[in-house]
């Protein structure tokens, strides 16, 4: 059945004041999963029972706090570690952030890298600190790493817990609200929930198994395994979801300006205890958010169990499944913006020369933007003023190149093409300050079948080096070379969140930690995301260079781990491409 007895690690003073599901309920419960499972009320539930009520009810936290909390854990962590200078001092940074807090010496050897619930309405903070946990012994039996990887998969599960305590909110106080219902006609309901209910039963079953497991044995066995069918059997609903975002927020924004009853409406919700003042929208990013964080947690695990063993090979199959599926999330919500902005783009375009069909379910834009393009021939010295450069648009998609000149009516003329392929940049230096942020685009077959030059001038520094980068994806940059990986090179770490303005910038998250491919003097930096190895600009105001080599090599040592089998896979690839 879904409801079983209280497990031994609540305590009983938490059992005691727990009563049991009505008849009614536990009736509905051992049906099939519900689309929907409210929260139990005190008049569900007779006195005096011993039985458990669902365990994400007994947390405190939303996950929103949860998450904001974490990751804010997760930055302090690193920087503190990253703050000691002394080889020896590093390895001991956890052991200073557990002195901030008193607790046992047993306890003090392994703090997590997270306190996931460390809030005055929650009852318990870690896995470590259950009574059931203390009194058993067993924190004096296990190694430090072995108690961190019981912490990593505790956090997972309780996590869970958070996200579907959120996700019922969302479904039971927005969704179902009379109030709401008579205002939202059935299709505008549709798209702004879209299948919620569905991803909230595959959370509840999902959560569900992982109660059961954490039951089973006061020392966790594994979680990695049931994350793995979860999301081989039930995860494509998150697929589903998340590629409705783009209407979903169109849908919203429409809502709030067309109909202010629903604006006053939704105000009104939000101002409800229930939210503790959390946003309306921060409930329907909820799916996107946890699909992305539940990979991270399967990561962290990933990093802490034993190599080359059972579980690690369990962590790997987990990880790429959940790798699959965020893919297919961002895929499509990428489809659905793109196509739309394919089709603006090619009624702006008129062809000066041969036409070239723009729309393409295979291509998308990278980059669109003005450049001054520079007359004259390259060598010559007497190019001093802004006469002699003319203005030039710039379409770069995946693979094609189009360049035109801007005409009346918000359209673009096209007087050149070239494929991305066939593309080559190359920097001016030392040219004195007219030729400031200079650089050679050369066409090695151009539109007329012919080599070309072009001289092109940027606004900036970082906007030429973000020109080069995009019309060159694979020539060396400032710190690295796209072909190769250094042992050690610069990092950051997001202090503050970033949302991608265009398409070559990188939209950044709380705690990502991002490899520094190149920098630009006017504060852009090029970076890698070390987790799914995403690349992109963003300005070096929104996070902290990771200044402790040991500790970058630790980042690194981590991100090759995890990626492993993605790399094996690569290398099988080309050697069957080769032969």
């Amino acid at each position: 059945s879904c409801l079983r007895t209280a497990p031994p690690w609540l305590g009983k003073q938490q059992q005691d004041r727990t009563p049991a599901p009505s008849a009614t309920m536990l009736g509905r419960l051992s049906q099939p999963l519900p689309r929907s499972l409210p929260p139990p009320t005190p008049t569900d539930l007779p006195a005096g029972s011993s039985c458990q009520l669902p365990f994400c009810w007994l947390l405190g936290l939303l996950y929103q706090e949860y998450r904001d909390k974490s990751t804010r854990q997760e930055i302090e962590t690193r920087r503190l570690q990253d703050s000691q200078t002394d080889t020896e001092e590093c390895s001991a940074s956890e052991e200073t952030l557990s002195e901030a807090e008193p607790t046992n010496t047993v306890e003090s050897k392994a703090v997590p890298q997270i306190n996931l619930l460390r809030n005055s309405t929650s009852r318990f903070n870690l896995w470590q600190d259950l009574p059931e946990i203390r009194s058993s012994g067993v924190l004096n039996i296990l190694q430090p790493d072995e108690i961190k990887l019981q912490e990593s998969m505790f956090e997972l599960v309780t996590s869970e817990a958070s996200y579907y305590k959120s996700l019922n909110l969302l479904v039971s106080h927005f969704m179902e609200n009379e109030r709401l219902k008579k205002i939202l006609h059935q299709s505008e309901a549709h798209i702004l929930f879209s299948n919620v209910l569905d991803v909230m039963a595959v959370s509840e079953r999902f959560l569900l198994d992982l109660e059961q497991r954490v039951e089973e044995n006061i020392v966790i066995s594994d979680v990695c395994d049931i994350v793995y069918q979860h999301t081989v059997n039930h995860f494509s609903v998150y697929v589903t979801y998340v590629s409705n975002q783009t209407y979903q927020e169109r849908a919203y924004k429409q809502l709030l300006q067309d109909k202010p009853n629903f604006r006053e409406v939704i105000s009104q919700l939000e101002l409800d205890p229930k939210c503790k003042g959390l946003s309306f929208s921060s409930f329907l990013i909820l799916p996107f958010q946890r699909i992305t964080r539940l990979k991270l947690l399967v990561q962290n695990i990933l990093k802490k169990v034993e190599e080359k063993s059972e579980k690690e090979a369990t962590a790997l199959e987990a990880h790429k499944e959940l790798e699959t599926v965020v893919k297919a999330c961002n895929e499509g919500v990428r489809k659905m913006s793109r196509t739309e902005q394919m089709i603006s783009i090619q009624k702006k375009l008129e062809f000066k020369i041969k036409s070239v069909p723009i729309i393409s379910h295979s291509r998308w834009l990278l980059k669109q933007g003005e450049l001054q393009q520079m007359n004259g021939p390259k060598t010559s010295r007497t190019l001093r003023t802004k006469k002699l450069f003319r203005e030039i648009y710039l379409f770069l998609f995946n693979d094609l190149l189009v360049i035109c000149r801007q005409i009346p009516g918000d359209k673009y003329q096209v007087f050149d093409s070239a494929p991305r392929g066939l593309l080559r940049v190359e920097e001016l230096e030392d040219q004195g300050q007219s030729l400031a942020n200079v650089f050679i685009l050369r066409l090695l077959e151009n539109a007329d079948d012919r080599e070309v030059s072009y001289m092109l001038k940027a606004s900036s520094q970082s906007e030429m080096k973000r020109w080069m980068i995009s019309l060159a994806p694979n020539r060396r940059t400032k710190f690295v070379s796209f072909t190769s990986r250094l042992v050690d090179c610069p990092q950051i770490q997001c202090v503050h969140p970033y949302v991608a303005q265009q398409p070559d910038e990188l939209s950044l998250e709380l705690a990502d930690v991002l490899n520094i491919l190149d920098k630009a003097d006017d504060g852009w930096i090029f970076g890698e995301r070390l987790h799914d190895q995403e690349r992109g600009w963003f300005p070096s105001s929104m996070g902290e260079e990771i200044l402790n080599p040991k500790i970058r090599s630790q980042n690194l040592k981590e991100c090759f781990r995890v990626h492993k089998s993605d790399d094996s896979q690569r290398r099988k690839l080309g050697s069957r491409n080769r032969q």
